[in-house]
C-alpha cells in the first residue's frame, strides 16, 4: 500500500510582508482573524497537486472562513487532489453535514471527506454558541456520527431519538460515491479512541514518540477490529527543509529568531488571542493568562519538534512512522518560494521511491 501524501489548503496567506516572515509565521500559533482568498485557494491546491501531494487538509475555527466552501473551491481548481475538510459536531446538524459532504463528494468526482473534530477549546466552541463541556460534546458525538453515517447509507426514512439529536423521516436524495473513505476523527482520550473505532475510516495519531506512537496505533486498530472494522492512521508532521542537514538547522534558528520578534512586535495581540493557546491554557500547558511568552513558548515548541534536514533525512525519519504503521503523513512546511517547493517535490519523491508496503487497500 502506497502511502498517502498530504498538505494543506488556508483560506488566505500566512500574516508577512515578504516569504521570510511568512515562513517564520507558519510556526507561530494562527491569529484568529483570516480572510478568505481565491486566488490563493487556487494556487495552493494547484501547487500540491503539481507538486505530487495526494489530499488536504482544510481546517476550521469559530473566526474562520467555512472550511466547506473552501474545500469547494480548492475542489474545482484541481482534478486529483482530494480534501479532508474538518467539520466541528454541534456547529450544524448532522444529515446537514452529511448533505454537505455527499454534495462536495458527488460535485468533485469523489473527492471529498470529513475530518470530524469535537472542539479542543472551550472558549472557542462557545464562540459559536456550543457551551458543552467535553465530556458532553464526546457523548453528543456518538449520537452525531452515528445519525451522519445512517443518513449517508439510508436506502427508506429512518427516526433517530436521541439525548442530543432527534430525527424523523430522514432519507438522502444522494449518497457519496461508493468505496471511499468518508470520515476521519482524531482524539486521544479512551472516549475519543472508542469514537473511532466506531464510525471513523481513518484516525489521526498525536505527535507522540516512536514507541507510543506504535502503541496508539495498536490500540485503536484493536478497538476497531472489536467492531470488525479496519482503520488507516494519519499523522501530521511539522518539517524544516534545506539542501542539507546543516543548513536546515540553521533554517531553524533563523525562523525562531525571526518568528519571536514578529509575534513580539506592535501587532502582538493577534498571536496571544490564537486559539491554539486557548486550548494549551485549558490543558494546563502554560500558566493562565495572556501574553508574549506563551506565544514564544509555543513557537519554540514548534519547531523543537519539527523534522529537520535534507529530503533525504527527513524521509528516512518519516519512514519510521511508516513502519510504525501510519498510512498518511501531513507535511506542515512552508513553501514561499520556488526554493521551498524544489525542496517539498525531492522529499515528496523519496517518500514515494520507498513508500510502497506489501498489503493493499483500496483509498479514496
Amino acid at each position: 500500500m502506497e502511502l498517502e501524501i498530504r498538505g494543506g489548503v488556508r483560506a488566505a496567506p500566512l500574516p508577512g510582508r515578504t516569504p521570510q516572515e511568512r515562513q517564520a509565521l507558519r510556526h507561530a500559533p494562527d491569529p484568529r482573524d483570516r480572510t478568505a482568498d481565491p486566488a490563493h485557494v487556487v494556487r495552493t491546491a494547484r501547487e500540491l497537486e503539481e507538486d505530487g501531494l495526494d489530499s488536504a487538509l482544510v481546517v476550521q475555527s469559530s473566526s474562520w472562513p467555512d472550511p466547506w466552501l473552501v474545500a469547494g473551491w480548492a475542489l474545482a481548481a484541481t482534478t486529483r487532489l482530494r480534501t479532508a475538510v474538518a467539520h466541528r459536531v454541534g456547529t450544524t446538524a448532522p444529515t446537514a453535514a452529511a448533505r454537505s459532504l455527499a454534495t462536495l463528494d458527488r460535485l468533485s468526482g469523489g473527492r471529498a471527506a470529513a475530518h470530524v473534530i469535537v472542539g479542543s477549546s472551550d472558549l472557542d466552541v462557545a464562540r459559536d454558541g456550543d457551551l458543552l463541556g467535553k465530556a458532553d460534546r464526546y457523548r453528543r458525538a456518538g449520537e452525531y456520527l452515528e445519525v451522519f453515517r445512517r443518513y449517508l447509507a439510508a436506502e427508506q426514512d429512518f427516526d433517530f431519538d436521541g439525548e442530543f439529536y432527534r430525527v424523523h423521516g430522514a432519507r438522502p436524495g444522494l449518497r457519496p460515491r461508493p468505496g471511499g473513505e468518508l470520515l476521519s476523527f482524531g482524539g486521544s482520550s479512551p472516549e475519543g479512541v472508542a469514537l473511532a473505532a466506531r464510525h471513523a475510516d481513518v484516525y489521526a495519531v498525536g505527535p507522540l514518540p516512536l514507541p507510543d506512537t506504535r502503541r496508539r496505533i495498536a490500540e485503536v486498530r484493536a478497538a476497531a477490529a472489536a467492531h470488525g472494522r479496519t482503520l488507516r492512521i494519519w499523522r501530521h508532521v511539522t518539517v524544516v527543509l534545506d539542501d542539507t542537514d546543516e543548513r536546515a538547522r540553521d533554517r531553524v534558528r533563523r525562523l525562531r529568531r525571526d518568528a519571536l520578534r514578529l509575534t513580539a512586535g506592535p501587532d502582538a495581540h493577534r498571536w496571544t488571542e490564537a486559539v491554539q493557546l486557548d486550548r494549551d491554557r485549558e490543558r494546563g500547558r502554560s500558566d493562565p493568562g495572556h501574553g508574549p511568552d506563551q506565544v514564544a513558548a509555543y513557537v519554540r515548541r514548534s519547531l523543537a519538534a519539527a523534522h529537520t534536514g535534507s529530503p533525504d533525512t527527513v524521509a528516512d525519519r518519516i519512514g519510521l512512522l511508516r513502519s510504525a504503521g501510519v498510512d498518511i503523513v501531513q507535511l506542515d512546511l512552508p513553501t514561499e518560494t520556488d526554493h521551498d517547493r524544489e525542496l517539498r517535490r525531492a522529499l515528496v519523491a523519496r517518500l514515494r521511491h520507498g513508500s510502497r508496503l506489501p498489503a493493499a487497500r483500496r483509498g479514496w
